[in-house]
This record gives structure tokens, sequence and C-alpha cells, in this order.
């Protein structure tokens, strides 16, 4: 698993025993580079007589952001209607218990909206008003998709609006320069 974990790392942020928060090569600051062993089937046979069976598990996509591309591509392709995309995976946040869906992919919607420069309520300017569109909708998505043996892989979320470009979901990642906590 250390092996798995680190091949998928650009830099160790931290490290207790049984966990290590890492940057990943994509750019998230996760728990174990987000290898997931839940949910996967506990070890495939060898392909040859007398291999021995071997551990098995979950990476995140190489690319989720293109691969929501492609999905978002055959589904139109295939129901002759545009969809958003959004692939997530369950997350700890710094400074809260639990984990919440976020998105790591997306294509077909704004996965940041940016609100900066509009005004609220009470008239003043928006000043650091980014939202986490995609992140919301993988969040609420979740609820129904379950952490366990649920096993419900897609939700369709209908009645959504905005008025935002098409943003990717790596966009809502904040770039290294950015990172106030170290």
């Amino acid at each position: 698993m250390v092996e798995l974990i680190l091949g998928e790392t650009d830099e160790v942020v931290r490290a207790v025993p049984n966990v290590l928060i890492v940057r990943h090569r994509l750019g998230f600051v996760m728990a174990n580079a987000g290898i997931d062993r839940s949910n996967v089937p506990a070890s495939h046979a060898g392909s040859h007589a007398g291999e021995a069976q071997r551990e098995r598990a979950l990476l995140l996509p190489r690319d989720p952001d293109r691969s929501a591309a492609e999905l978002r591509r055959r589904l139109a392709e295939r129901f002759g209607v545009p969809v958003g995309v959004i692939i997530s995976d369950s997350f700890g946040r710094a400074w809260r218990r639990g984990v919440v869906n976020v998105a790591l992919g997306s294509a077909g919607l704004p996965a940041l909206i940016d609100r900066r420069g509009e005004r609220d309520r009470n008239d003043r300017v928006l000043e650091m008003t980014e939202v986490g569109f995609a992140d919301a909708i993988a969040a609420a998505a979740a609820i129904v998709m379950g952490e366990a043996a649920e096993g419900t892989p897609v939700v369709l979320a209908r009645g959504l609006e905005w008025h935002a470009p098409d943003r990717n979901a790596s966009e809502l990642l904040r770039p290294k320069s950015e990172d106030l906590f170290r």
C-alpha cells in the first residue's frame, strides 16, 4: 500500500501511523493519495497456473477531467442530449471529521463559479466568493450513492441551473503558491 501511495505522490505533507497526507500527482492534498480498498474485491487470481493471488486497490483516474469529457461525449452520443458529468470520490477535509464527495473531474458544467464582484443582498461587493459548484453536486450525490455497500455508482441530478462558463474540476485545486497552511 505504501508503495502504491508513494507512486501516486508528488510530496509527502505529513505521516502518522496508517496515514500519509500527500500532495497527489494531480494536485489534491489528501490521505493515502486517494488509494482505496473499499468496495474493491479483496484479491485477484493470477492469470497463470500457480500464480499467487494479489491484493487489489483502487487508484484515482489518470486524468479525471478527460475521463469526464469522454463519458459526457458517449452519453450525449447514446441518448442525444448534452449532460454535465462529475467524477467524484469521498474526501476528508482539514479540521473536519467525516468525508464528503468532491469532484475529481468534470465536463459540461462549471466546476467553479466565480462570484467575486457581484453584490450581496446588502449591496456589499463579494470579494472572495468562488462557489465549488461541482463539489456541491458531488456531495449531494453521495447521499444517494452511499459510502459502503449501497452499490449506487451513478446519480442523475435534474433541475440544476447555472449561468457560468464550463470549467473543469482541475480548476478547483488551490495552487501550491496559495497554500496558506504549510
